[in-house]
């Protein structure tokens, strides 16, 4: 026997759904399948009696555990089970670190707006939010482990988060207590970072410029750091800076991440890491643009008028350590744990404009009218989490289950001081360039104090009723306790213990199809003061009912589903503003009820074309009539890439962003009175092409808004634009 080789072949495709690596601790069961097979082939036997040489065997492996294009084959997402996601009872949308790339989807804002179901509110330049069938998203997860949001006032930089560090982001619409226990029933959404995943040096370069005098450079690179690659280290890190469309606004960003995995053992995983960012921007906005003038007509300002004095700015900083250990018994069960700290601090230096109905909207001709107020607000927000929990299978009357049982703790301080100017009068508004008084600001003074924590323990256990029925049934129980001081309003807590159930149901119909339905609450304490000055907001309770049908082709590499939902919130928060202050009162909104459908098909059509393709409808009404009116009824997403196979080196690809109409009734109207305000149904489309010149080196161009569409990403008592065309080019060099 003159030569005998054993190895593992691994699809590879450039389009990146290939270069899926075997993990190493399935790398022994692999090679051993492999040794049995070609040990009990008597045509193998016979070759070698002979003398002759053996052909090389392979074996195709694919890892059920990494992103495959723009697709995912498994995830824990909702239960902590690995399940595929047609597995899983609820509705789901991975999107993946290929997807993110050729979106040139660069933060966290780009992600969740061209995620199916997910519609963002971008209030003023900085300060963003997002809604899941209507309602607003505050849950948000790093590695499984939830960041409390106690105040829609306060913004801390999540939007502008950078994507490099990011493998891929996990949105469950729905309720979702059981993982992250208190929320809101909209959404939750995971951010999952990167790892250390190579055992040799790899990694990439790449260099943005884009509209906006936009310059931007990543790397990215994994080196092992012991010969055997037990040991392995990843770094991310980069530099984002841009002026932006708007008049006088400049941004920077500053991101790095590091982490460690070690294989302590052939059954012990360690990770530690440490996740950077830093944002700061020069002349943001507080606020918009008026939606009438004076004479009551409709204002058509140009996209980069800007309402920020240009003294102003704001400023972000994220720290955040973590630490992850991983223990695989022989008996199937895992044990898993996660620890982070994490530092946020937030800085702005402001002034808003008020209009309508505190003060005059501008004059058509003169300009004169508005009057803006002022503000100097800085904060921090500490956050420490646990989280552990052990998984496995077990037997029972004679069928195997799975089950997990965890626990969690959590605890949050947020602190607030700001001051103040006196406010002005910027005189001809219409064509104000920025200049305002900036002097005599006072000493800081303590506003405001926030705090809460909660302590849980959770169980899911996954039951194999029958060989095509599957039931999920789990529970969790949240003690939750939070404190709040402000300088206005004095001290106030709340305690809260809920006990969040959740129950799905799986049929698999066949080997591709599956059926569900499932039952999932959540609940959410809220700091709002009730506006009639009597006492907070009780907490927020949601319940989702669920049913649908998923189906996976290709071996999991084109991912459908198809859900029917209803949800139901009682004491719901309907904020009531007031300018110049600080205190968020509110009513408390009852009988809120969203119902409607989603669907999206998602992965590998062929062995070219990757693509994604997403559908939402609901309807939204409270006791008192329709519910945020102001959030798209009706969404439609698309994006595809395709390699052009008489081109190999070539891939080109787009699509779009649709949603329907949308209104405001009972504005407040110039003169007095109130009026309605409607924006029509739009569509943004995106495009994109990437060019291979060598297998290390591509050159990627995508234009975002290619026809340079004009709309409000947000109108209330203001108005504020969406992104105008945007085009980058990014040079990736890989290694």
């Amino acid at each position: 026997m003159k030569n005998t080789s054993w190895w593992l072949a691994v699809p590879a495709r450039e389009c990146g759904r290939a270069q899926a690596r075997v993990c190493p601790r399935h790398v022994l069961s692999l090679a051993l399948f492999s040794s049995a097979s070609v040990l009990l082939s008597p045509p193998a036997l016979a070759q070698s009696n002979d003398a002759d040489e053996l052909e090389t065997v392979t074996i195709t492996a694919q890892n059920l555990y990494e992103n495959v294009g723009y697709t995912r084959r498994s995830t824990t997402a909702g239960t902590r089970f690995e399940l595929s996601p047609k597995e899983v009872p609820q509705a789901l949308s991975i999107i993946t670190e290929q997807r993110i790339k050729d979106q040139d989807l660069q933060d966290i804002e780009d992600v969740l707006t061209n995620t199916t179901g997910i519609s963002a509110s971008r209030i003023d330049s900085n300060r963003v939010s997002f809604y899941s069938r209507g309602f607003r998203i505050n849950s948000y997860q790093y590695d499984g482990i939830p960041t409390l949001n106690t105040d829609s006032r306060w913004y801390f930089g999540e939007g502008s988060q950078n994507t490099a560090i990011y493998d891929r982001v996990e949105v469950v619409r729905g309720a979702n207590g059981l993982m992250t226990g208190a929320g809101n029933p909209g959404a939750s959404v995971n951010f999952v970072r990167k790892h250390a995943d190579s055992r040799e040096l790899t990694g990439s370069v790449s260099g943005t410029l884009g509209s906006w005098n936009q310059r931007r450079g990543v790397v990215d690179v994994t080196t092992p750091l012991t010969p055997s690659g037990d040991v392995r280290a990843r770094f991310v890190g980069g530099y984002d800076t841009a002026d932006g469309e708007l008049d006088r606004y400049g941004e920077r960003k500053k991101f790095g991440y590091a982490v460690i995995d070690a294989d302590v053992t052939d059954s012990t995983t360690l990770s530690v890491g440490y996740d950077y960012q830093d944002t700061h921007t020069s002349s943001p906005t507080w606020g918009g643009l008026p939606l009438w003038y004076s004479d009551g007509s409709e204002t058509d300002y140009s996209r980069s008028f800007s309402v920020a004095p240009g003294w102003s700015y704001y400023d972000f900083e994220s720290k955040k350590v973590f630490a992850q250990l991983e223990h695989r018994y022989d008996n199937g069960w895992e044990l898993r744990g996660t620890a982070t700290h994490e530092e946020t601090d937030m800085d702005g230096k402001l002034a808003a404009p008020y209009y309508e109905p505190y003060f005059s909207s501008p004059d058509p001709v003169t300009g004169q009218g508005p009057f803006f107020y002022t503000g100097w607000n800085r904060g921090e927000r500490q956050v420490d989490s646990v989280d552990g929990y052990a998984k496995g299978p077990f037997a029972l009357f004679g069928r195997e289950h799975e089950l997990v049982v965890g626990g969690s703790y959590s605890d949050q301080s947020n602190d607030y001081e700001n001051t103040f100017i006196d406010g002005f009068a910027p005189g001809d508004f219409n064509h104000w360039d920025g200049s305002a008084p900036n002097e005599g600001w006072a000493d800081f003074a303590a506003s405001e104090s926030a705090s809460a924590c909660q302590q849980a323990v959770y169980g899911v256990a996954r039951f194999s009723l029958a060989e095509p029925l599957t039931l999920i049934v789990g529970a969790r129980y949240t003690d939750w306790h939070g404190s709040t001081w402000s300088s206005s309003l004095g001290h106030h807590s709340q305690d809260e213990d809920d006990i969040t159930p959740y129950g799905g149901l799986v049929y698999d119909i066949n080997d591709v199809w599956s059926t569900y339905l499932s039952y999932t609450e959540i609940f959410q304490p809220q700091s709002y003061r009730l506006a009639s000055g009597n006492g907070y907001l009780d907490p927020l309770v949601g319940k989702n009912y669920e049913t649908g049908i998923k189906a996976a082709w290709f071996d999991g590499l084109l991912n459908a589903s198809f859900s029917v939902f209803r949800l139901e919130q009682e004491n719901v928060a309907d904020i009531v503003s007031t300018p110049g202050s600080l205190i968020t009162t509110a009513t408390p909104v009852s009988d809120v009820v969203s119902e409607g459908f989603e669907a999206e098909l998602t992965g590998a059509v062929t062995d070219d074309l990757d693509m994604t393709v997403g559908f939402t409808h609901y309807t939204s009404t409270s006791a008192e009539g329709s519910f945020n009116t102001d959030r798209p009824r009706t969404q439609a997403n698309l994006f595809a890439s395709y390699r052009v196979p008489q081109w190999r080196q070539l891939t080109i690809g787009g699509g779009a962003r649709w949603q329907s109409d949308t209104f405001i009734d009972d504005q407040a109207a110039p003169g007095g009175g109130t009026r309605d305000y409607e924006q029509s149904s739009y569509a943004v489309a995106n495009v994109f092409g990437r060019y291979q010149f060598t297998p290390q080196l591509a050159l990627q161009v995508n234009v975002k808004n290619l026809f340079d569409e004009k709309y409000y990403s947000y109108f209330d008592t203001y108005g504020v634009y969406g992104e105008p065309r945007r085009v980058t080019s990014t040079l990736t060099y890989a290694f």
